[in-house]
């Protein structure tokens, strides 16, 4: 049985606007679990159903075999880091992360080794004494993320955390959230719209879209091998043409063409994507099976290489090709689409 289940959630507004529908999610003990997808999508309402901010209409929340639907937000004993930190203006850093632990009415003794010990994992040394104001962004991070580790949550919940953050700090974040969380070996769910920071410290993705969970999946998978259209597009893939199934890894594309697929699938009808990437812009068709040809309509510089839209009888197709041949609007070109770089969605 998983630590962490989620089982046919509902969430609904105004009783008819589902946010959420018959969602199921399973996490493992000390997993560090995404929440990925755009805006809207649920995943912040999902965060909010485990947290107990939001009640259900339908299904359980269960938490190392216990159910967790109905019990209060006091009393469920989760780490919480907002985008926004929230830390309190007026206490000091050391005050910031002795909170939880007043509330709980901690002694005094047990409750300062508890604060020097989470100040070390999260390298706040010498800061203590400090008020938010005096911070930076990255230090006011580790001081939401002190706070919430301080009280020994039986899970972390992170809503976006890094999103306030420069480009080059948010990478430092993510190493360092992803270094305590093994560290700590502490179970967490981290929402965020951004694949790149969710493929780096996730253990397992959940790609959401439209209230429910479309993929559930380690990086690696989803990266490569998306289940649905939805979560293809939504990691970057850019070229799509239908395909029909004639034999085992063979497809005829809507030229009547044959294209041979590595990665085989059960449909008959479905399509094909490929990443801009993977496609190989040739000049000799001998050698390859999944030639197109194509003409170039669109040539846009992306300083180590080009990207080119090219109108073939598939469709529009965009690939990147190298500095050493560059071509113009309107020159023909011939593309190989490896066998084994073709998803089926």
């Amino acid at each position: 049985m998983a630590f962490l289940s989620l089982k046919d959630i509902a969430v609904a507004y105004h009783q008819k606007n589902y946010i959420l529908q018959g969602l199921n999610l399973d996490i493992e003990k000390g997993e560090l679990v995404s929440l990925l997808g755009p805006s809207g999508c649920g995943k912040t309402t999902t965060l909010r159903v485990v947290a107990g901010f939001i009640d259900p209409q339908e299904g359980n929340f269960i938490l190392d075999g216990e159910d967790m639907t109905k019990v209060p937000v006091h009393k469920r004993n989760f780490g919480l880091v907002f985008q926004s930190y929230a830390l309190f203006p007026h206490l000091t850093v050391k005050e910031n992360i002795a909170f939880g632990l007043k509330l709980r009415k901690m002694d005094k003794a047990q409750m300062e080794a508890k604060i020097n010990e989470v100040v070390e994992v999260c390298d706040l040394e010498g800061l203590t004494d400090r008020l938010p104001k005096q911070l930076s962004g990255g230090q006011r991070q580790r001081v939401a993320l002190a706070r919430a580790l301080v009280i020994e949550p039986k899970l972390l919940l992170l809503d976006e955390p890094l999103s306030n953050l420069d480009a080059k700090l948010r990478i430092q974040m993510r190493v360092e959230i992803k270094r305590l969380q093994k560290k700590l070996g502490i179970t967490t769910i981290f929402v965020t719209h951004d694949q790149e920071e969710c493929f780096s410290i996730s253990d397992k993705v959940a790609v959401m879209n439209n209230g429910v969970i479309e993929q559930y999946d380690t990086p690696e998978n989803i990266y490569s091998r998306p289940k649905t259209e939805f979560v293809a597009r939504f990691i970057g893939f850019e070229n799509f043409f239908d395909l029909t199934k004639v034999q085992d890894h063979q497809y005829q594309n809507q030229n009547g063409e044959i294209m041979k697929v590595d990665n085989d699938g059960d449909l008959e009808t479905c399509k094909g994507t490929i990443r801009p990437d993977d496609i190989e812009i040739v000049t000799s068709a001998d050698k390859y099976d999944n030639m197109i040809t194509g003409n170039v309509t669109v040539r846009t510089f992306l300083g180590k290489s080009y990207q080119y839209e090219v109108e073939t009888p598939i469709g529009k197709l965009v690939v990147n090709g190298g500095n050493a041949t560059v071509y113009k609007q309107g020159d023909t070109i011939q593309m190989h689409l490896p066998a084994n770089k073709i998803v089926l969605v």
